[in-house]
């Protein structure tokens, strides 16, 4: 009988366990390669519609590329490297790329130390419901284009905040 009743008090402790530990998980937003292949073609048609060449990214909440896609003819061999790098900042740190360039503009030089990051505007947050899920960042022909074809490709998705501080 008390092997029983222990036994009963042992999964009942167990099962209020399960769901406590339940009640402290998160619900997380994730962004789809079907919704960055959404933002990639929106910003490759506002590319085209200007006739520039060049490369856009999209990445996770991590930092890690989701898909990138290079056009043909891109203006500039580096923006393989530029595109994805400037979503992964925008991602990491929750606030456009440009935010950092206009940092070591405005005298905040130690910004250039921070390693593996890329301080120049073209990289935006993709922010829903309050929660930054990746990044988009464009490399075009000039920092002005980059920031629309990117802000393009944001568009294609209607429940996107458009910019972070919102």
């Amino acid at each position: 009988m008390r092997i029983s009743v222990a036994s009963c008090l042992v999964f009942a402790g167990l099962a209020l366990a399960g769901h406590c530990a339940e009640a402290q998980l998160l619900n997380k937003k994730v962004l789809t390669l079907a919704a960055a292949r959404k933002m990639v073609a929106a910003a490759r048609a506002e590319a085209d519609r200007l006739q520039l060449r060049g490369v856009v990214a999209v990445v996770d909440d991590g930092g890690w590329p989701i898909l990138i896609e290079r056009m043909d003819n891109s203006a500039f061999t580096a923006s393989v490297e530029l595109a994805p790098a400037k979503a992964r900042t925008a991602a990491l740190f929750k606030k456009p790329s440009q935010a950092l360039e206009d940092a070591i503009n405005h005298g905040r030089i130690a910004a250039v130390t921070a390693r593996d990051f890329t301080e120049m505007q073209g990289g935006l947050p993709i922010v829903v419901d309050g929660q930054v899920i990746g990044g988009i960042g464009a490399s075009f022909d000039t920092p002005a284009h980059d920031d629309v074809i990117a802000q393009a490709g944001l568009s294609a998705l209607p429940n996107i905040v458009r910019n972070a501080d919102q």
